[in-house]
């Protein structure tokens, strides 16, 4: 499969056949999903209404790490098999990410000051995403540090990989340390902790934010691969 999408041709075919269909699917999902989590999923007998932040918090979160490990993978495929959409798809990659990875800050910060009364603590998980934020941040400052993007390509998918070992600090970090932000209430070895009625508009809005995600970055290859194109066909002129 890697070998078929190499070719950019094939893959722009690819993209532009199945981004109408991405795009139809998320408008109605994430319309869906909006209906679901606004007005008809209850709110917590704790937290009240401030819970329904963990709709836009909760699938920014677990996108801003999958893009991140899907940003590691690109980087990968691209220093050892020098695939040659494999860059173009990690440039692609690395903006969204950093976008959720803020996303998820700002929102667990807006959660946080009425639940725990606080807008931001230097608790395991929120420092080790800040940190995910900040590797994101150096991704696209060493990739575009240099006047020929090829030139950064290679130290920025190296310090991708390297910021790959957060991953599961991110992860494990409210079972490893003691901290404000709760435990794992899905992905959890005693099942999920979540009732239906949210966890139903929850998986909706995930579906939703990955449509988008994929859209976006498909998005942004075409417009790079256009890009080199013309800049290819210029110097020939």
């Amino acid at each position: 499969m890697f070998d078929y999408f190499a070719n950019p041709s094939r893959f722009k075919k690819f993209a532009r056949f199945i981004l109408p269909f991405l795009e139809v699917a998320c408008f109605f999902s994430l319309g869906y999903g909006l209906y679901l989590a606004l007005y008809n999923s209850p709110a917590d007998y704790q937290q009240g209404n401030a819970v329904r932040i963990m709709y836009v918090h909760v699938p920014s979160a677990w996108l801003a790490l999958s893009s991140y490990l899907l940003l590691g993978i690109c980087s990968f495929f691209f220093l050892v098999w020098r695939h040659p959409l494999a860059e173009i798809a990690a440039r692609s990659i690395a903006p969204i990410g950093t976008g959720f990875a803020f996303l998820t800050l700002i929102t667990g910060s807006l959660w946080g000051k009425p639940i725990w009364g606080v807008w931001w603590a230097w608790d395991g998980r929120l420092t080790s995403m800040l940190v995910l934020f900040f590797f994101f941040v150096g991704y696209l400052s060493l990739s575009n540090a240099f006047d020929r993007t090829e030139r950064g390509a290679r130290p920025a998918a190296i310090l991708a990989l390297i910021g790959c070992v957060n991953l599961p600090i991110v992860k494990f970090s409210v079972d490893w340390w003691n901290t404000l932000h709760q435990p794992a209430s899905i992905m959890r070895s005693g099942g999920i902790s979540i009732d239906t009625s949210m966890l139903w508009p929850l998986f909706t809005l995930f579906f939703a934010f990955q449509l988008f995600f994929i859209i976006i970055v498909l998005t942004r290859m075409l417009t790079i691969l256009n890009e080199q194109k013309y800049f290819n066909h210029s110097l020939r002129s």
